[in-house]
């Protein structure tokens, strides 16, 4: 079964999205640090970093439509190389305007690379073990995010804001020469004429879709304000928050990534918010590091089954995988 899974273009597929996403999650404890030191407001961070996910998600079903057509390595090409190029100009840019430009194509180049990424393995995956084979794909975000944050608070703490951007640089031409490696799929005929009926998004995607959203709202604000509200109370690096939320991650989805296709999509779901709702709460009143880590470890629960059992669900019901993930990423 595994031997089934684990392909070369797998594989290959997997380390390229993990270098990418690496530079990602590098940058979200640090960027708001970042920003606040060169004096910006919080409305202005929760701005900045906030547009690129909004110029990432509003460009996603635009992606997914285009894969119809257009081979997946292509758009991973296209999203490496802004990602290099954006890593390299924060280096040049100051907030606010220039900084938002930069962000804003930096989420394009992660609604390219991750849109195509994800459909890719869509395409490739064995159709009996597909919950099996997102939950394994979807580590490469969870590894990533196990390890970033820590080392770009480390880099910032140790070295400097420009040694950060540089990293980010080196890694995001890592992802792109991994891409380079992988074979060209021919994009497959349609076989339903109807998928390309001019709606942009995939209906049968949309309520799984609608339901990753909430999920993703509460990653968002975390990743925008909790470095700064566990640094006000007094924790030096909040990167391990998210490295703990990213542990409970690797270790539920490693030791239990058969449960997403042994189960209906449905009964796994509901747990999984259930213990976004009760780690939130537990969010509201905590104050010291030993919470935030309780916190990270509910929290990291939830993602652990969600996302991939969403991703299932919206391949289920979406049809072709293209629209589908543009659909699902832009939705959740």
């Amino acid at each position: 079964m595994l031997r089934e899974i684990l392909t070369r273009d797998f594989i290959l597929c997997f380390f390229a999205q993990f270098t990418f996403t690496f530079v990602f999650f590098n940058l979200i404890p640090t960027l708001p640090i970042y920003l606040s030191r060169l004096g910006s407001t919080e409305v202005e961070v929760g701005v900045l970093i906030g547009i690129s996910a909004a110029s990432s998600l509003v460009l996603r079903p635009f992606v997914g439509r285009a894969l119809l057509k257009i081979p997946e390595k292509t758009f991973m090409i296209a999203g490496g190389a802004l990602l290099a190029f954006t890593s390299a100009a924060y280096l040049l840019a100051p907030p606010f305007w220039p900084f938002l430009i930069v962000r804003a194509f930096q989420g394009i180049g992660f609604a390219f690379f991750s849109t195509a990424s994800f459909t890719l393995i869509a395409n490739i995956s064995p159709v009996a073990h597909r919950g099996q084979t997102l939950g394994y794909f979807t580590l490469s975000f969870t590894l990533s995010g196990a390890f970033a944050p820590p080392l770009g608070m480390f880099l910032i703490n140790h070295f400097s804001f420009p040694i950060l951007f540089l990293v980010c640089s080196g890694l995001s031409l890592g992802s792109l020469l991994i891409t380079h490696q992988l074979g060209r799929r021919q994009v497959a005929p349609l076989q339903d004429s109807s998928i390309e009926d001019g709606f942009l998004l995939s209906r049968g995607a949309l309520p799984p879709s609608i339901i990753g959203f909430f999920p993703f709202f509460i990653w968002g604000a975390l990743t925008a304000f909790f470095p700064l509200y566990a640094i006000n109370h007094g924790v030096a690096n909040p990167g391990f928050f998210f490295s703990t939320t990213a542990i409970i991650l690797i270790l539920s989805r490693s030791l239990g990534g058969k449960i997403l296709d042994l189960h209906h999509r449905e009964k796994v779901i509901l747990p999984c918010l259930t213990s976004y709702i009760i780690s939130m709460v537990i969010l509201a009143f905590s104050k010291t590091l030993p919470m935030f880590i309780l916190v990270a470890v509910i929290y990291g629960i939830g993602p652990a089954f969600l996302t991939p059992a969403l991703l299932a669900y919206a391949l289920d019901r979406g049809g072709a995988p293209g629209p589908t993930m543009g659909t699902f990423h832009a939705i959740g």
